[in-house]
């Protein structure tokens, strides 16, 4: 019985299960047939989606070409939606830059003077898509336009210069600062570069200037040098003068002393002789007085006086010697 059962049921399960499986085989095939398809399609999306917006740096001006053509007007910074997926791009930095440039400039003397100047410039932004088109990229402009005319202009602004050491003279370097800004600014502005200043920051003159030039220096140096100690030595003479003249002035003051002096000694005894002679009561009243002193040492006993002289003096002063005789 079981058997018949077996045989019964066997071709009916096959029937029911077959279709799931080939169901299952056909859906499969189908996925991997449209696989592929699904993921290029989603990659194409994104790649295209990224490029429908764009981003321009701070101090930047975008410019867009398309199959080789420029866009007549730059993307100023910032984002920009939407914007064609097929764009180019170029970036312009449009902020403050500086090139630096060294050259040997001749002067009239014929040397050639090293200088290192800075050119400070930056590009206009409204015509970055010219200079695209034009010229290139901002350091291609640079390279075509800028350096080229610095370099000229440098060579004209020293012919004006006489000889190579007046570069380092203010008025000179002022001068060709000015030159050579006027110049580039002239020259630069239509090509889309604006330049704010040009300056000088080394000069080099030929070796043998400069060695010229040091010893110029030290020659200047000694000349100084002796200057100062000529000036040292004439105020010490001058010095040495004043002090003589002080002290010659000062001798003469005391020899001026001593005559009056001496004048006036000489006249009171041309008076005192004058009195004398004119008095002769005055020698003996001179003698009482010296009498009237002496006697008032213990050691003065007696005086004898000439009596018989018209101008009566002591003549002798015996004192204790007399007694002890």
């Amino acid at each position: 019985m079981r058997n018949l059962e077996i045989l019964f049921f066997a071709p009916i399960s096959r029937k029911l299960f077959m279709p799931t499986l080939l169901e299952k085989n056909m859906a499969s095939t189908k996925m991997q047939r449209t696989g592929p398809i699904i993921i290029v399609v989603v990659g194409l999306v994104l790649l295209l989606g990224s490029n429908f917006y764009k981003t321009v740096p701070p101090g930047h001006v975008g410019v867009a070409t398309l199959f080789g053509n420029v866009r007549p007007t730059g993307y100023t910074q910032g984002l920009h939606i939407p914007v064609n997926p097929l764009y180019g791009w170029t970036m312009f930095d449009a902020r403050e830059q500086t090139h630096m440039e060294t050259a040997n400039v001749p002067s009239q003397d014929q040397l050639q003077t090293k200088l290192d100047v800075s050119v400070q410039y930056r590009v206009i932004a409204s015509m970055a898509p010219t200079i695209l088109e034009q010229t290139g990229d901002a350091a291609k402009a640079v390279e075509v336009h800028l350096k080229p005319k610095l370099r000229s202009l440098l060579r004209e602004q020293g012919k004006s210069i006489k000889r190579a050491e007046d570069f380092f003279r203010e008025e000179t370097q002022e001068a060709l600062q000015t030159g050579l800004t006027d110049g580039l600014r002239e020259y630069l502005a239509p090509k889309g570069i604006e330049v704010s200043a040009v300056l000088i920051r080394d000069i080099a003159l030929p070796p043998f200037i400069v060695q010229a030039i040091e010893k110029k220096k030290e020659r200047e140096q000694a000349v100084e040098q002796e200057r100062a100690e000529l000036e040292r030595v004439r105020t010490e003479l001058q010095q040495e003068v004043a002090r003589a003249a002080a002290g010659r002035e000062a001798a003469d003051q005391e020899a001026a002393r001593k005559r009056i002096m001496a004048d006036a000694t000489a006249y009171e005894i041309t008076q005192i002789n004058t009195a004398v002679a004119n008095n002769p009561a005055y020698i003996q009243l001179q003698s009482l007085e010296a009498l009237k002193a002496i006697s008032k040492d213990p050691a003065s006993k007696i005086y004898f006086l000439d009596g018989s002289s018209p101008s009566p003096l002591p003549l002798m002063h015996l004192g204790d010697s007399q007694g002890r005789q």
